[in-house]
């Protein structure tokens, strides 16, 4: 693997693991095994490495849902794939913790892809619940863009709740939940 790809992935893991302050230049370094001539080869300093760990990983969360919400079956079947989808539950995920992070929502280049990502995430379920309707499985009473949002909301409080909890128990109901409200309002 490459050294910038290294930094990169480096980069990722501890922002998720620690948070933007708590990833140092050294820690990153020490991390994906380079030293500090390198990392400053490729990336003007910790923002700018930042930056690219978080635009990859928004790619890469993007990547992972878009193929959640493009697969077989109708529009509830596809949200339903999206939600029960295996995730590292009591890591939390990657963007919904840089999105609590305040020196990361402080800084435009950082929250950039933050925002893009859950901006994304909300429009593509929200054409959905939109797709749902027009085909006649969801009710017309549900609004898409609320609807996404309250979706996307379960995920990321679920995470909240699974982490406080120590278990993943709340992130599971938090699912089911969601699974049942959208389920009540199926027409079929």
């Amino acid at each position: 693997m490459a050294t910038q790809d290294r930094l990169i992935e480096s980069t990722q893991e501890l922002l998720w693991e620690r948070g933007y302050v708590g990833t140092s230049p050294k820690a990153i370094q020490q991390h994906a095994g380079v030293g500090q001539g390198s990392m400053y080869h490729h990336f003007t300093g910790k923002p700018d490495l930042a930056a690219a760990a978080l635009r990859r990983s928004a790619e890469q969360m993007r990547a992972v849902a878009a193929a959640d919400l493009a697969g077989p079956g109708t529009a509830y079947d596809r949200i339903a794939a999206y939600l029960l989808r295996e995730r590292e539950v009591l890591r939390g995920c990657r963007m919904g913790r840089m999105a609590q992070d305040p020196d990361v929502i402080a800084d435009p280049q950082l929250s950039t892809p933050v925002a893009e990502t859950f901006d994304w995430l909300r429009g593509r379920i929200a054409e959905l619940v939109a797709e749902g309707q027009a085909d006649g499985e969801l009710g017309s009473g549900l609004d898409p863009v609320d609807t996404a949002a309250a979706v996307v909301a379960v995920v990321q409080g679920g995470y909240v709740l699974a982490r406080a909890a120590g278990d993943a128990e709340p992130f599971d109901r938090a699912v089911r939940g969601a699974l049942g409200l959208l389920a009540a309002r199926r027409t079929g």
